[in-house]
């Protein structure tokens, strides 16, 4: 149910689910590049079709650009293709977001996409952190997020998901998710992992050794020069969550910290993803905290 995964083709694999009739699907895409003009970022080019929008709130000054990715169909269903380029330039300081949690809704037939590639300049500082997705019982998603840096680039990247909503007593009996994370650094590869669940979701999670319960998941890397120096940090402030259910694992080597995050509370696993996320680079884009 859990695992480690190549990049192969998933079309197709849902006996498990009826086929439904075909239904009328979901396009989106974005592509954003950013540069910088008198020492500050500036949006070079913003394209947006179909079912993303892109929006740039208002900043302080010498606070870096910050951009809301919005997917105006309210969600993804099974068929739905969603992809967002994004360009970071030299110099550049950005947060790219989204505008609220991604509800993954239940598939009537095939599987939602969403592929997100970076790009990140020499001398950039650049952060990935969309809010979490929400998997619906039936749902189907692929997600895959590529970026590719400059060596004298920082980067910090989350991705989280839920398994359906605590507070309504949602279970994700049937669902899939497989996530995909390629960062290469200066043309190496530094950083890959595959997550796949398939069928019993919620069966899985149960066991100790895949979530023990949990029905919440975050990952967060952060590639920078000081990256492995802040791992400590990291631990002595997670040790506040422990209490409250939070798991987590940090590591930090050769410029590279990796964060997972496991709860059986949502709400928990968000609150110490704040936090870190606080900790790591300053306040939280503004969507967040609405």
């Amino acid at each position: 149910m859990l695992a480690d995964v190549a990049d192969t083709s998933t079309e197709g694999r849902f006996a498990w689910r009826s086929a439904g009739e075909r239904m009328q699907r979901t396009y989106g895409a974005g592509r954003l590049a950013l540069g910088t003009r008198d020492g500050l970022t500036v949006i070079r080019e913003c394209y947006q079709e179909a079912g993303i929008r892109i929006r740039m709130p208002r900043v302080e000054p010498g606070e870096p650009l910050e951009a809301v990715v919005i997917n105006t169909a309210g969600g993804i269903t099974g068929g739905d293709r969603f992809v967002l380029d994004i360009k970071a330039g030299p110099a550049t300081r950005a947060v790219v977001t989204t505008q609220a949690a991604e509800k993954v809704y239940r598939s009537s037939g095939g599987i939602g996409f969403f592929d997100t590639s970076i790009t990140v300049a020499a001398g950039a500082d650049f952060a990935w952190l969309p809010q979490e997705a929400i998997l619906f019982d039936g749902s189907a998603l692929e997600r895959r997020l590529t970026v590719d840096m400059d060596a004298g680039a920082s980067v910090l990247a989350v991705e989280s998901v839920v398994f359906g909503r605590l507070a309504r007593g949602e279970r994700v009996d049937h669902a899939y998710l497989f996530d995909r994370w390629r960062i290469r650094r200066g043309g190496r590869l530094v950083y890959a992992e595959g997550l796949r669940f398939e069928g019993g979701v919620a069966d899985a999670l149960k066991g100790r050794a895949c979530g023990a319960g949990a029905v919440a998941a975050a990952s967060l890397v952060l590639v920078a020069p000081d990256a492995e120096g802040r791992v400590e940090a990291v631990r002595a402030l997670l040790e506040q969550f422990h209490a409250r259910g939070v798991e987590a694992g940090v590591s930090g080597f050769d410029g590279l910290l990796s964060l997972r995050l496991l709860s059986p509370d949502p709400f928990a696993l968000r609150t110490a993803l704040m936090n870190i996320l606080v900790l790591l680079r300053g306040p939280v884009p503004r969507v967040w905290s609405c």
